[in-house]
């Protein structure tokens, strides 16, 4: 049965991460340096792999574009959730809610096809060495970024449309720190029975394809390390191997506990803390883990910083 009593929508009110007065200056601090370290590690990963021409191998061009998808969803939520701290009620327009949620998906989605790229990369560069130049083509390279970021965009048309052209009852307050599918169903007049099935179907496939691939990719590198003769050479790779699976473990962990959950059992709390994990924590440990730990990228910084204290 449809709910009722629909109106037209204008505006949304996002509850935030919460609603106590004492917590609001701390926690704005705190998200704060947490985005500016996002912001500016990210950024500078960018523009190390664009300016140096050191860094124009398909590990660092996979990096490259981790960095642009962190940026991407980071950003289409941070400056939202830190406006929250700071105003008395935060409110969002109807239609840059839509394209919130619409950045937000696009760019999520690329992320865990980007993982899977990187990882598949990494197994050929450690199992197939003699071979990789010829696997890892530039055509090959363009290929593994350009299929996530069109799928992204589908996907992310698809259920925004979905969305928001059903209809909403009137009541606009979203329970939560920004505009994601999950909060937003409980305010559709419409029978959501559709749109929960599609959202459920993408994140299975989505979720657990991609995890597939990183985990699969991970434990023939494993395989490979244990067969190495060095000690010094299987210690350096499992320590990078441990640092970059951590990470993928909690992105992939806080993501499918938001939305391979049945619908009874969500907690918006417990929704709010695993957002902020995939939303602000990920795109920060990113470029520290992935980038800024790794001697090639901290060399090409040193090498722009030395030209640029010249000019």
């Amino acid at each position: 049965m449809e709910k009722q009593n629909f109106t037209v929508m204008t505006e949304f009110i996002l509850m935030g991460i919460t609603d106590r007065p004492e917590l609001q200056v701390p926690l704005f601090g705190l998200f704060l340096i947490i985005y500016l370290i996002s912001l500016l590690g990210n950024l500078g990963m960018i523009l190390l792999t664009m300016v140096d021409s050191r860094l124009k191998t398909p590990m660092y061009f996979f990096l490259k574009h981790l960095a642009i998808t962190d940026l991407g969803y980071s950003t289409a939520v941070g400056p939202k959730m830190l406006e929250n701290f700071v105003v008395t009620q935060n409110t969002i327009s109807y239609y840059l809610c839509a394209v919130q949620l619409a950045c937000f998906l696009l760019f999520i989605t690329c992320e865990l096809f980007i993982l899977s790229a990187m990882s598949y990369d990494r197994f050929v560069a450690i199992c197939n060495p003699l071979l990789y130049p010829a696997i890892m083509s530039q055509k090959t390279c363009w290929f593994l970024v350009a299929i996530p970021y069109l799928y992204g965009l589908f996907l992310s048309l698809i259920i925004t449309l979905k969305i928001f052209t059903s209809s909403f009852c009137g009541y606009n307050v979203i329970n939560h720190f920004f505009c994601d599918c999950i909060p937003l169903i409980p305010l559709l007049c419409s029978n959501t029975h559709d749109l929960e099935l599609i959202i459920l179907i993408f994140a299975i496939f989505d979720l657990i394809s991609s995890l597939l691939v990183v985990l699969v990719s991970y434990l023939l590198i494993l395989i490979a390390i244990l067969r190495m003769n060095s000690a010094e050479g299987r210690h350096k790779a499992f320590a990078t191997c441990g640092s970059h699976l951590t990470v993928v473990i909690v992105f992939y962990g806080t993501l499918i506990s938001m939305y391979l959950q049945p619908n009874y059992s969500h907690s918006f709390d417990t929704n709010k803390l695993a957002s902020i994990f995939y939303t602000m924590i990920i795109p920060m440990l990113n470029p520290l883990i992935y980038s800024l730990r790794n001697k090639d990228v901290k060399d090409a910084g040193q090498r722009i910083w030395r030209k640029m204290c010249k000019i």
